[in-house]
């Protein structure tokens, strides 16, 4: 429930976006945003002065392929300790989750962050991979111990980590949603900065609000895009300002860079992304587990990348919402995911399933 003073503040906001005149649909891409749409009802606020929101790809866990999956799956049944956050060990693959290879057997670890998986190596002969999953928030921590002169021998990544810029691009050039303007995520741009999302207003003249997270934060991102559609403007604006500065934050971008190189690879619900993912550069082989368990992982067999039925790549385009799903709330729920959407908590099903009924 919003407080008092807020809930006062929302209605002056949504009276504002109603005076514009403006009616419009704007996407997000970042789950946190959507846990915040859903739990405070801003979804059917917005509706009533004419502002739809989609969310895009904005889930790390569940843009993450079935293949990458099935990669540490692989890697687990091997003999190798994989380690990974514990959303990503009940996402469903044709070949079974990473839950499923534990309880078989194989040594499968929940961990809390990267440094609780080089402190595991320490402790053990045997390999250990940790699957880095996450956009340009959570992989500069990932980038840490790979610097240290201290890291453990037997210890390497396997990085699942993705860049939002060229997904915006790909959803721009399939031109499926008609989207008017992007809330970009604040948390994304305190790593960043505004600059990797200015390309976007000036050469496909796209209004774009950089938000926080509170609802307050939502309603006054869409009032500033509303503004900017009415005044003809399409700019990058930051609302997150107590938190995201231009520049964004240069030693973790200098980190990235010293660390990772761009890749081409496939998100699930779209086609391959040119230069999208973040693969270790050649002078960190030692720890890339893509390098060091080649012949693990070229065993890994021929998965599908959706269930049957399941409408998680066309929820992450933002085409349905996850109750549009056939499977969503019947076949599909929390208890019994068929797809990650479902899984994790930042992903558009959970979130509806679990706060869909809530509202003020």
């Amino acid at each position: 429930m919003f407080k008092y003073r807020d809930e006062e503040t929302a209605r002056k906001i949504l009276a504002a976006i109603r005076d514009t005149g403006v009616k419009a649909k704007f996407m997000h891409i970042c789950g946190t945003h959507q846990d915040t749409i859903v739990r405070f009802g801003l979804e059917e606020m917005l509706a009533d002065v004419g502002v739809e929101i989609a969310q895009g790809p904005g889930c790390p866990v569940c843009v993450t392929t079935s293949k990458e999956v099935a990669d540490a799956i692989t890697l687990a049944r091997n003999g190798v300790t994989v380690t990974a956050f514990g959303d990503m060990m009940r996402v469903p693959t044709t070949v079974g989750s990473l839950f499923d290879a534990k309880a078989d057997g194989a040594d499968v670890r929940i961990v809390y962050s990267i440094d609780d998986a080089v402190q595991m190596a320490r402790e053990q002969e045997k390999p250990l991979v940790f699957v880095g999953v996450g956009f340009e928030t959570t992989a500069p921590s990932t980038c840490v111990p790979l610097h240290r002169d201290d890291c453990p021998e037997n210890f390497s990544v396997y990085s699942c980590h993705r860049i939002c810029p060229p997904a915006i691009e790909t959803l721009l050039s399939l031109g499926e949603s008609n989207i008017d303007g992007f809330i970009e995520p604040g948390h994304v741009a305190v790593i960043t900065g505004e600059g990797i999302f200015k390309p976007f207003s000036e050469v496909n003249g796209l209004p774009q609000v950089i938000a926080g997270f509170e609802p307050l934060d939502i309603l006054m991102s869409c009032l500033m895009l509303c503004r900017q559609i009415r005044d003809g403007r399409a700019e990058v604006e930051n609302e997150y300002t107590r938190l995201v500065r231009p520049e964004g934050n240069p030693r973790a971008m200098a980190l990235l860079d010293e660390t990772f190189t761009p890749v081409d690879r496939s998100w699930r619900g779209f086609p391959v992304i040119p230069k999208s993912a973040l693969a270790l550069k050649p002078e960190f082989e030692a720890h890339d587990a893509t390098k060091i368990h080649e012949d693990i992982l070229a065993k890994t067999p021929d998965v599908e990348e959706e269930a049957h039925g399941c409408k998680c790549g066309d929820v992450l385009r933002g085409l349905i919402k996850s109750e549009q799903c056939p499977m969503f709330g019947k076949v599909c729920k929390p208890s019994n995911p068929m797809g990650p959407c479902m899984v994790s908590a930042e992903g558009n099903c959970n979130i509806s399933y679990r706060l869909g009924s809530k509202r003020l």
